[in-house]
This record gives C-alpha cells, sequence and structure tokens, in this order.
C-alpha cells in the first residue's frame, strides 16, 4: 500500500448509519462507525484498548459507544468516560480512541486523511436539474483498481453487456484522447455505440463521453452537454478499498430522468453491474498489474490509469 491512506475513502451509505455501530473494512483494517451525541458521524479502529473486542458488537448510549465485553464507554472524541467495574475511576487518555470524525458526500460518509482532504469532485452532484440517487453497495472479490478500470472500459461493452450498453455489430472504439491534469486523468472525445444507455432509452445511438479519474479509487463518466440545457448527466463510482482484493463499490447517478422510480432506476444500475461482476472477479490476478498484460488502442485511458497509479505510488498493484 502507498499514497492511498492519503486519499479520502467512502465507507458506508448515510442512511445506513442509525443508532447502531457499523462495522467497515477499510486498506485491510476494520473500523467502527458511529453517531455521537451531536449526531455527528466518527470512526475509529475497531478494537477495544483494554482487551481488543469489537466495539462494532456493541451499542451507542447517549451517543457514547459502549464495548460489548465490559461496558466501558467512548464519548465522541474518544474519550473513556466510564468503566463500569471502577465506578470511581476517572479514566486517563491512554484509555481512550483515536477518533476520525465522517464528512457525507454524495449520499455516503467518507473518512478524510489527517490533512482533511475533500472527497473527489463530481460537477454534476450541485446541478439542481438533474436527479441524484446513490446505487449500492456492491461486494466484489477484486482489487479497487481493477473495478475502476473496467468503469473506463469501452471496448466490452458490446460483449459483456451486449443488448444494454453495446452490440458485437459495433464493437470498434474510435480513438478518443487522454490528459493528465493537476485534477487527475480526463479521457475526452470518447464515443460509444449503445442501444440502450439508460432506462428510457428506446432505439441504438452514438453517445459521447468524457471520463475523469478524480482519485485513485473514483472515475466519473460523463454523457455529452444537453444542447438545450447545458448540463451534463453523470455517473460517478466510488470506492472503498476493504484490501487488497476486496472492494466495496457504489455508484452515485445524477440523471434527468424523474419519472421513474428509485427502484426501477437502481434496478438499471444493478442489472449492469451483475453483467460486469462474475468477469471482473474471474481476472488473474485480482490485484491490477502495473505491467506484464499486453495493450491495444483500445485502452488508452486503463493504460495511462496504470502509469499514474505507479507514479502516485499507489498500491493494490502487482510488479513484475
Amino acid at each position: 500500500m502507498g499514497h492511498e491512506h492519503d486519499c479520502a475513502h467512502p465507507l458506508l451509505r448515510v442512511e445506513e448509519l442509525g443508532e447502531a455501530p457499523q462495522a467497515v473494512r477499510l486498506l485491510g483494517e476494520d473500523w467502527v462507525v458511529w453517531r455521537d451525541g451531536q449526531g455527528q458521524a466518527r470512526a475509529a479502529r475497531d478494537q477495544c484498548p483494554h482487551r481488543g473486542a469489537r466495539l462494532s458488537l456493541g451499542r451507542v448510549c447517549a451517543g457514547q459507544l459502549e464495548c460489548p465485553y465490559h461496558g466501558w464507554r467512548f464519548d465522541g472524541d474518544g474519550r473513556c468516560v466510564a468503566i463500569p467495574a471502577v465506578p470511581g475511576f476517572t479514566p486517563p487518555a491512554s484509555h481512550g480512541l483515536a477518533v476520525r470524525p465522517l464528512t457525507a458526500f454524495a449520499g455516503l460518509w467518507w473518512l478524510l486523511p489527517t490533512d482533511a482532504a475533500l472527497p473527489p469532485a463530481f460537477a454534476a452532484e450541485h446541478e439542481p436539474r438533474l436527479r441524484k440517487l446513490t446505487v449500492g453497495p456492491f461486494d466484489v472479490a477484486t482489487s479497487a483498481p481493477r473495478v475502476v478500470e473496467n468503469f473506463l472500459d469501452m471496448a466490452h461493452f458490446g460483449f459483456v453487456h451486449e443488448g444494454w450498453l453495446g452490440e458485437r455489430s459495433h464493437g470498434e472504439v474510435p480513438p478518443y484522447q487522454v490528459d493528465v491534469t493537476p485534477d487527475g486523468l480526463h479521457a475526452h472525445g470518447c464515443r460509444a455505440w449503445q442501444p440502450r444507455s439508460n432506462l428510457q432509452s428506446t432505439e441504438g445511438s452514438w453517445v459521447d463521453y468524457a471520463y475523469r479519474v478524480p482519485a485513485p479509487y473514483t472515475a466519473v463518466l460523463e454523457k455529452a452537454p444537453d444542447a438545450q440545457q447545458g448540463w451534463r448527466e453523470g455517473i460517478a463510482l466510488f470506492i472503498c478499498p476493504r484490501d487488497e482484493e476486496h472492494s466495496r463499490a457504489w455508484f452515485r447517478l445524477a440523471v434527468p430522468d424523474w419519472d421513474s422510480s428509485d427502484e426501477q432506476v437502481a434496478a438499471f444500475q444493478h442489472t449492469i453491474f451483475a453483467q460486469d461482476q462474475p468477469v471482473l472477479e474471474s481476472q488473474r490476478p485480482r490485484r491490477l498489474p502495473l505491467s506484464g498484460e499486453v495493450h491495444s488502442a483500445a485502452d488508452r485511458m486503463s493504460s495511462a490509469y496504470r502509469r499514474w497509479l505507479r507514479e502516485r505510488g499507489v498500491g493494490f498493484g502487482v510488479l513484475p
């Protein structure tokens, strides 16, 4: 692992965090997430400093996280405020937890690095004329970079998503441009033939796309701006790298569809990812090879992504 610790990471959907503590796994480590007395989401390592029990098996009492083993309680700042077996004892700072606040963005709770970097940019999130919906989570038995690379890949549309996002008879990927910018990677001039690019599609057409990778485990797809409205609908892929070979992914949709139900919109995304998942989980090695696999001209974006990861020192890759 490398600079992935410097990134903001999504942990769970906002609505998943209720009264009970939640267990999450990030970068090979277990975390507990709960709401403190002010309703602020907090995160700490899922291990009591007393005897190592998992705090996520406990409960939250008046905003204090209670260990399931001996009932030690911790406030939102991580201070140990109660040891029931020794009621007159004032616990020192060494008995507390290292707590991190979480930030809500795009329907998810995010754990930020210590320098408080913001979650990755998603411009469509701030367009009021587009409907926002978070779909997932999807648990995938492969590394986060494999999932990102699949999202960036247009050449698989006619085979994995035949009849939905592509057709075998329109398998060509026209040339496109990839730029490395201070904000990450940007692929533009992308075109794909799609018989059904969204829930409302009734006939095939060429669709103009732009892809962005603003962070190692985030990718954004934007469609060409609407000629009359001026907005770009988009899909963001946000991934929590659970460990080197397991990921949890969500899709944040920003679409002009205000008529379909949430269930209908989500069902389309579930259908598409259900086609991707078995192929993703079949790939070996599960960690993205930073060299060793062969490429074609249609792989400009994924090749650039691999170089970008290597230059950033991001882990979860297999080196020669």
